[in-house]
């Protein structure tokens, strides 16, 4: 019997050609990166055969070391849920760079409203506001931490669609002046004791709870809903995309919105779970949020990327960290091989997309 072979427009289709989804490379390079800290815990000789994620003392009902397992989700948790908003904005065609600054600012301003009226029986000494701001319900301050989200990534969107301002100056306008509205608002004061109800929110693991929620909704989103379908077209081919009919202006700041929220739930869950918000909360936060996200395969060229290829990114990041503090190597290390897993991620995004042109 002959052969049969289908195709459309008369060429055939070539199994030898088909290529498993980037998330599978993602998983093996964190497989791979266990693997790695794994091995130095057994040969390094000050190590002593310690193991990175496995119990080897008997001291849990578990094969794994549960308590550095948890220390890996809750550790990227909370930036993992800014990368969420970034990873949308990056496979637009963007960047941002505002995020870390929104977490500050929202935290002052939401915690302000989440303040309890006493504290052991006497009057909160950290109160910004009068009685009025005091034991209100936890929706008030989440929502007023949301709006702060909104208004910041409305603005920015706003700026880069109809002003044309590249994305990269617009956000960096955005992270200088939030991070001066985090510093005004209490003069730099710090605002502490929220109610039972607020501090809830980030209790325990919840703060894993809420990435893994908005990680599962928003890859549904992306894969499934007109809006994914209109972010992968933007950052593919804006030209194209607006020939197209898509609203392109106006699906810029729906996008850049939506991250600006994030990053506000973000800072939300983070001044919960400390049971107190700084100016200086979410510092340099961005610029890990992006990394996640190069990690897990988003491409900065735009149009390629998942939220499943972030949350993998994320997984890697929490890895590594740990294992530079498993392996006890100061934290300079950790920053200086942060750096060259991002730059090395970059290289082979832009390998990846030579070899696929020329494929083509």
């Amino acid at each position: 019997m002959a052969e049969t072979k289908h195709g459309t427009g008369g060429l055939a289709f070539d199994k030898s050609k088909r290529a498993w989804p980037n998330e599978v490379n993602i998983f093996i390079a964190l497989i791979l990166i266990i693997v790695i800290f794994e091995a130095l815990g057994q040969i390094l000789p000050y190590m002593k055969g310690q193991s990175l994620l496995f119990d080897t003392k008997d001291r849990f009902d578990s094969i794994f070391n549960e308590a550095r397992l948890k220390i890996i989700i809750l550790q990227v948790s909370i930036i993992g849920i800014i990368a969420i908003g970034v990873t949308q904005v990056i496979i637009s065609g963007g960047i941002d760079l505002s995020s870390g600054s929104i977490v500050g600012a929202t935290a002052m301003i939401a915690m302000s409203f989440g303040q309890t009226e006493l504290v052991n029986g006497n009057p909160n000494p950290k109160a910004i506001f009068g009685l009025w701001a005091m034991d209100l319900p936890v929706i008030v301050p989440v929502l007023v931490g949301l709006g702060c989200g909104l208004v910041a990534g409305g603005i920015n969107g706003f700026l880069i669609a109809y002003t044309r301002i590249p994305p990269f100056i617009a956000t960096l306008g955005m992270m200088v002046s939030a991070r001066g509205v985090a510093k005004w608002w209490s003069h730099g004061n710090p605002i502490s004791f929220p109610t039972e109800q607020y501090a809830w929110i980030g209790s325990g693991m919840m703060p894993v709870v809420w990435f893994v929620f908005l990680a599962i909704l928003f890859h549904l989103i992306l894969r499934y809903t007109v809006y994914g379908k209109h972010t992968y077209a933007i950052g593919s081919n804006e030209d194209a995309a607006r020939m197209s009919g898509i609203a392109v202006a106006r699906h810029k700041v729906l996008v850049y919105t939506i991250a600006g929220m994030l990053a506000s739930f973000a800072a939300i869950v983070l001044s919960s779970k400390n049971l107190t918000a700084q100016s200086g909360m979410g510092l340099v936060y961005e610029l890990d949020a992006i990394a996640m996200a190069v990690i897990g395969g988003v491409s900065l060229s735009g149009g390629r990327g998942s939220v499943v290829g972030t949350v993998l990114g994320a997984l890697i990041f929490g890895v590594i960290i740990s294992g530079f503090t498993y392996l006890r190597l100061d934290a300079f290390y950790q920053e200086m091989v942060k750096g060259g897993i991002i730059v090395a991620a970059v290289v082979l995004d832009q390998w990846r997309q030579r070899r696929a042109a020329m494929k083509s």
